[in-house]
């Protein structure tokens, strides 16, 4: 499904032109930005659907070595949020707990008697509570906490103990790597969020793309005449510099943090949904270019464009990054 937008009015002759000054006028706003500052962790709006932000708000804050946007990057990876998710090893649920594993660890969380794996919320809080209490098995251990914590869930904490740190897994360091970058995709930025070094040639690719036909499911192949579709010409895009994106738009949403509204810069994707409390809704995306306006492949019947931001559906933004293209799920959950 896709919304009718309005046109730009942005004649092509210009383009180039139109771009140069957006890119340089908004960097240059943006010089001297600051890394993210310290402070409590919440979750980027819309990144857990509505249903399970206030469970994974609160319970990500149950130890010191979790937080909100931790727990979500967990329970993301594992099951992108399917309650009824069964893997191939059969494990089971939003959490993706072994059998075995809840027997030992499931909690009741909502506390009405009974402990269900498939049941949000027990197995959120059954998530939190197994984290936690991996993380004080190997508190003496030296190194991040947290990716010590990570470690553990991955290996067992006895290799964490062993190795005194993440150990010298493939696997282990690969899972801690994933979820950490992750994390910054589900936390609320704190301060301004860093620029992204790949923007510019993204934006250059789509530059060339203005004019060309949209296409539903187009991807640039030339069995498709090379026409995109939104999240195709995103997708090649950040391809063109070396990172890859999924394909779904409200999966492209979780490859890196959330830059408020006022703090764009040019290569943001930016997300538009049918319910603003939830990513997985998210049904368009557009590549910022500065000054509100969008690189945008619309709809059918329409061409690639210049297109404003604001509507009543703008969700939010994306500053891609190559960890959290690289740290999501393959392939991705609910496409």
């Amino acid at each position: 499904m896709r919304r009718v937008w309005v046109v730009g009015g942005i004649g092509f002759g210009v383009c180039l032109s139109f771009v140069a000054l957006l890119v340089v006028g908004t960097y240059s706003a943006a010089a001297g930005l600051a890394s993210r500052a310290g402070g409590a962790i919440g979750l980027a709006k819309g990144a857990v659907p509505a249903l399970y932000q206030p469970l994974v708000q609160k319970w990500g804050d149950y130890c010191p070595s979790l937080n909100p946007a931790m727990l979500a990057a967990q329970l993301y990876s594992e099951s992108g949020w399917k309650t009824t998710a069964v893997s191939p090893v059969n494990a089971q649920g939003i959490a993706q707990f072994m059998p075995a594993t809840w027997a030992s660890h499931g909690i009741d969380g909502n506390g009405d008697g009974k402990r269900d794996i498939w049941d949000p919320a027990d197995a959120i809080p059954s998530a939190a509570s197994y984290d936690c209490e991996l993380a004080k098995y190997v508190k003496d251990v030296p190194g991040d906490a947290s990716d010590n914590m990570l470690a553990a869930y991955n290996a067992g904490a006895y290799a964490v103990i062993k190795y005194q740190g993440v150990p010298p897994y493939k696997e282990t360091q690969g899972y801690v790597k994933t979820i950490r970058s992750l994390e910054k995709s589900f936390a609320a930025p704190v301060g301004r969020v860093q620029p992204s070094q790949q923007a510019a040639g993204a934006i250059y690719y789509a530059q060339q793309k203005l004019g060309t036909p949209y296409l539903w499911g187009g991807e640039g192949t030339p069995e498709q005449g090379g026409r995109f579709d939104c999240s195709g010409l995103t997708q090649a895009a950040y391809q063109s510099v070396g990172i890859t994106l999924p394909r779904v738009a409200n999966d492209q949403y979780n490859a890196g943090p959330h830059p408020a509204r006022n703090e764009l810069l040019p290569g943001d994707l930016v997300f538009f949904s049918t319910d603003l409390g939830n990513s997985r809704a998210i049904h368009h995306v557009g590549l910022y270019v500065g000054g509100g306006y969008m690189i945008n492949a619309p709809y059918t019947g329409a061409v690639i464009r210049f297109d404003k931001i604001d509507a009543p559906d703008y969700f939010g933004a994306t500053r891609v990054t190559k960890d959290g293209a690289a740290a999501l799920p393959t392939p991705q959950p609910g496409s």
